[in-house]
């Protein structure tokens, strides 16, 4: 994971404020490839990109019910193609994906 996605995660912890307008949005899983779980449970946030503009391909998708406690998080470095989980004994200390 990179520093970015450290951030992001910081930022989720607390609550906000996230630098992009669809930060915190529900993410509809359309390629199923995180566990099914209903409508709404899922939400995006943008790991910024060095020397990107806009909100580039990195993301971490969260699931849960509470958005500042998620039961369970995943990166992606390339825009939904693929996704890592961030281990669940890892969320509350630092970021790390194995």
């Amino acid at each position: 994971m990179p520093a970015q996605g450290r951030d992001t995660w910081r930022l989720i912890q607390n609550g906000g404020p996230f630098p992009y307008e669809k930060d915190g949005q529900i993410f509809g899983n359309r390629e199923r490839l995180l566990p099914q779980q209903p409508r709404g449970y899922w939400r995006e946030y943008t790991v910024k990109t060095p020397g990107v503009r806009g909100r580039g391909a990195r993301r971490i998708v969260c699931g849960g019910a509470q958005p500042t406690r998620p039961d369970a998080c995943y990166y992606t470095s390339d825009h939904y193609a693929s996704f890592k989980r961030i281990a669940h004994e890892e969320r509350d200390k630092t970021v790390r994906v194995p």
